[in-house]
């Protein structure tokens, strides 16, 4: 494969182009942290995507993680247990109160970032082995197209406690019904069960998600670019008024889940015994042996 761009460009994503220049890879690229979100990212990420748009030889976009696993979500070593009062990147310090309106304009940035996945001018393939979680799951349900390792987890746990989706995809993916299941949960499903609901397009054995990815990827770049670019606008036409709301308020809402008493507590929690800790005490409530048995969710 060739590169278009100095690997060094981005700190968090690497981004190259197929021998072809036919299909660009955005790859998120923090494997010692399972690729968690840091500051960089969500911008590198629109970034890249942009840059794929621009390219006229470029046909379609796959983004995947390196290392272990998709995306765990937003990096809480920065985001809650290391974050200090007066000084924290997840909760505010709220002596002074709470300013929802700062807050949004940070976290609304990200959402954007995301979205641009589902704004690109050319189809976006998300491949996820590992893990797509709370955030890495907002990015993942922003791309066109999620093909899954059949072992591989998704879902969103911060809707317990300390978190909302603010790229609101889950019911245009799913229904309200199914949706609300899984954020009254915040269960972590595997991507069989991600695929029998109807979230994920097709879930694989790990051995064969890559393959597999390839052979949607070459009969995708068959197609002429201004095809695919009216065929993608036709359908997103029918839900873009309707996500760009359902957005705003739920990075409204992720904001106050971050600074209630109780995300002020988890994060308290996780600053005090570490965001493993925080996260059992969070997650664990309710896991009995008949519910998992019941469910079948990867918990």
């Amino acid at each position: 494969m060739t590169s278009n761009m100095n690997p060094t460009t981005f700190k968090s994503v690497q981004y190259y182009t197929s021998e072809d220049g036919k299909v660009a890879y955005i790859t998120l690229n923090r494997p010692d942290q399972h690729n968690a979100i840091d500051q960089h990212m969500p911008l590198e990420i629109r970034g890249a995507v942009r840059i794929a748009n621009a390219d006229p030889h470029v046909h379609c976009i796959v983004l995947k993680g390196k290392g272990r696993g998709f995306c765990g979500g937003y990096d809480l070593k920065i985001y809650a247990e290391s974050a200090q009062r007066g000084q924290t990147e997840g909760s505010q310090d709220l002596s002074r109160g709470y300013e929802p309106f700062q807050d949004y304009l940070l976290m609304k940035e990200c959402t954007n970032c995301y979205s641009e996945l589902f704004r690109s001018h050319k189809p976006t393939i998300a491949q996820v082995h590992g893990a797509a979680v709370a955030g890495g799951s907002d990015i993942a349900l922003c791309c066109d197209l999620v093909v899954m390792a059949d072992d591989a987890r998704i879902g969103y746990p911060p809707s317990r406690v300390w978190g909302c989706p603010t790229t609101a995809m889950w019911a245009y993916r799913v229904g309200a019904e199914k949706a609300k299941r899984m954020l009254f949960t915040g269960d972590l499903i595997s991507g069989s069960e991600a695929a029998a609901m109807g979230l994920v397009l097709k879930a694989v054995p790990a051995s064969q998600l890559e393959d597999t990815v390839n052979l949607l990827v070459e009969r995708i770049k068959t197609v002429p670019i201004n095809q695919l670019w009216m065929q993608k606008q036709v359908i997103n036409n029918t839900m873009e008024g309707s996500i760009e709301s359902s957005q705003r308020l739920a990075t409204v809402f992720d904001g106050i889940t971050r600074n209630s008493p109780q995300g002020v507590e988890f994060q308290a929690l996780a600053r005090q015994q570490g965001f493993k800790a925080a996260v059992s005490s969070r997650d664990e409530p309710g896991r009995t042996n008949e519910y998992r048995k019941v469910w079948k969710s990867v918990l």
